[in-house]
């Protein structure tokens, strides 16, 4: 209902976002010190001034581990009419553990300095949101931190996470992703494992939301098969739109559809352009197509905000959250009405975690 919608300073409903790279960027370098600045203002896309100015409430923290030997240069293939790039090799579990735990550390001490708030209840992120304080949900974008006994999902849970995807676009124990290629659909590869689908089940019963972004088509159709939540894309665009392997395809938009669950439009440009070139020149109205097409496909109750902001080059026009308030008087220049524009800003991501977490 509109009364219940959060409004920012700015006129615009606050906006709650399906993806950022905040904890992979500032807690790289094993110290907790990025974190003061991050109320006053640091590089990147995301800190809490930048919130403040553009109507950011919050949304889905990663914590992501990196590839070896990972850098900018890996993508730069990405500016060709076509590309395939390599897979990253495998992270082990005793790899990932100490740079995941210093991901969870780093978001804590964010909390400790009243930065924002973990939350763990649609209650919680609504009330945080409408105190101005970031709301943060403890995500995890690839499982190479979990077990195959899934003793450390239990652990991280206790510390707070709610959501999780199997994988990033590397395999892990638990299925496979897929590779940065274009033009190609994610019909890659085989889909999860018999751990994988062990996985599926213990995050159902412990209601965390399963992230379907960077898995291969096949391993999407397990978790469809297998999982009894929503489906959700936190951070996906249209296949028929720009002809990614990372896009979704109408066959799984329609499952996600069926599902009652969410897709977030990802502002990355190799994922919004229909020529998939890695290059910020890309106008607001191709974020909004994107928009307009996932709203035909899915409804207007099932599509959402999923930036990857600090993970991914955006637009020039929206290069952090400041800018939002441009996009969002462009959505509404198009159309889009206030009751619109508080489903696809917040509402539909409180709709479907309320759901998915059982409350």
């Amino acid at each position: 209902m509109q009364k219940n919608n959060l409004i920012s300073t700015q006129g615009f409903p606050i906006v709650f976002d399906g993806h950022n790279d905040v904890l992979s960027r500032h807690a790289g370098n094993g110290a907790c010190s990025e974190a003061d600045k991050f109320l006053t203002g640091c590089d990147g896309a995301i800190d809490v001034v930048r919130a403040r100015a553009g109507g950011f409430g919050g949304g889905f923290f990663a914590i992501y581990i990196r590839s070896p030997r990972e850098s900018d240069t890996h993508y730069e293939a990405m500016n060709q009419s076509a590309y395939d790039l390599t897979v990253p090799v495998p992270v082990s579990f005793d790899e990932a553990t100490p740079v995941a735990q210093l991901q969870v550390s780093f978001l804590n001490r964010l909390e400790e300095v009243n930065a924002l708030q973990i939350c763990t209840s649609t209650n919680e992120l609504r009330a945080c949101m409408a105190s101005g304080k970031l709301a943060a949900i403890m995500h995890m974008e690839g499982a190479e931190a979990i077990d195959k006994d899934l003793y450390a999902l239990d652990l991280y849970y206790r510390a707070g996470l709610r959501s999780l995807g199997p994988v990033w676009s590397r395999s892990t124990l638990f299925g496979h992703g897929v590779p940065f290629r274009f033009p190609s659909d994610g019909n890659i590869g085989e889909g999860l494992t018999e751990h994988g689908l062990r996985l599926i089940k213990r995050c159902n019963e412990l209601n965390i939301l399963i992230d379907l972004s960077h898995i291969n088509e096949a391993g999407f159709w397990d978790v469809a098969n297998h999982s009894d939540a929503p489906l959700v894309a936190t951070h996906s665009n249209a296949y028929e739109l720009c002809k990614s392997s990372r896009n979704l395809t109408d066959n799984q938009l329609a499952a996600v559809a069926e599902s009652d669950g969410i897709v977030g439009v990802n502002f990355s440009v190799s994922f919004l352009r229909d020529d998939g070139r890695r290059d910020q020149n890309v106008e607001l109205e191709v974020i909004i197509r994107h928009f307009d097409y996932l709203i035909e496909k899915l409804g207007e109750d099932r599509v959402g905000f999923g930036s990857d902001y600090d993970g991914a080059l955006v637009p020039a026009k929206i290069t952090s959250v400041s800018d939002l308030p441009l996009l969002l008087e462009a959505m509404r220049n198009h159309g889009f009405d206030n009751e619109l524009l508080a489903k696809l800003c917040h509402g539909n991501w409180m709709r479907v975690l309320n759901k998915t977490w059982e409350e």
